[in-house]
């Protein structure tokens, strides 16, 4: 082996090395380093599971954020994602607008998908904003349901998708 190849190789090594300590002395684990897409996987089913603990809670549009008595779906992705440390816009417009673009095909959970459905959409303007759970299924609030979970590929939801947004 060339001493620099050597070299290389050894500080990816080190840098692995230091990585995988850091992390176990930070969490008090006896097991191997999580990967920083496990870690925000993770987080993102968390607050899918927090949010189905308000399956059902009354939809209410312009619900107050300071209350888990109704949600619009805003208020919604805002309290859940806000457990987590993550600090959403009030509106599911300003919330369109955070994070990263990732393509429909590439959504994991904890997602944020938008729309433009119900009396206010134009085929075009951001509506509605839901949260991705995983296997085609999504996590929000609208009209009579409530807190609901619905089919991202199928009737009015496949028709009205947007884009999806990545905060985690």
């Amino acid at each position: 082996m060339k001493k620099h190849q050597w070299f290389k190789q050894a500080i990816v090594v080190g840098m692995c090395t230091t990585i995988g300590l850091s992390t176990l002395m930070a969490t008090g684990a006896g097991t191997a380093p999580v990967a920083a897409a496990s870690v925000s996987s993770s987080t993102g089913q968390n607050i899918v599971n927090l949010g189905k603990k308000y399956m059902g809670v009354r939809y209410d549009f312009g619900a107050t954020i300071s209350s888990t008595r109704s949600f619009d779906c805003s208020s919604f992705t805002k309290y859940i994602f806000g457990k987590y440390g993550v600090n959403l816009p009030r509106t599911s417009v300003d919330q369109s607008k955070v994070g990263r673009a990732v393509s429909k095909a590439n959504l994991k959970a904890g997602d944020l998908l938008f729309f433009s459905s119900g009396s206010r959409a134009n085929g075009s303007n951001v509506t509605h904003v839901a949260v991705y759970m995983g296997n085609g299924k999504i996590l929000h609030t609208y009209g009579s349901p409530g807190v609901t979970i619905s089919n991202l590929n199928s009737g009015n939801w496949k028709r009205t998708y947007l884009k999806a947004r990545r905060v985690l």
